[in-house]
């Protein structure tokens, strides 16, 4: 089994801030799973687009557009 970096209790934090009074450990670890996924979409392409530019570095608009990308690509789904 493979772990990710978010915590699962940042997790359960985030739902019941959002005002859940109570949180099953199935939906928080679905909700885990699927964050961590898309975190890591959007860093990989980030990461291109800032190569693409020229940078080494990536910066606010090119985190701004993998989420258009990430965005524009669930439309046509």
């Amino acid at each position: 089994m493979t772990y990710g970096i978010l915590p699962l209790n940042a997790v359960y934090e985030l739902i019941k801030r959002e005002g859940a009074d109570r949180v099953s450990d199935k939906a928080a670890r679905e909700l885990k799973f699927i964050l961590e996924r898309n975190i890591k979409d959007i860093a990989r392409i980030s990461r291109l687009i800032a190569l693409n530019a020229g940078r080494k570095t990536i910066m606010k608009k090119d985190v701004m557009l993998a989420i258009k990308e990430i965005g524009d690509d669930k439309d046509e789904l």
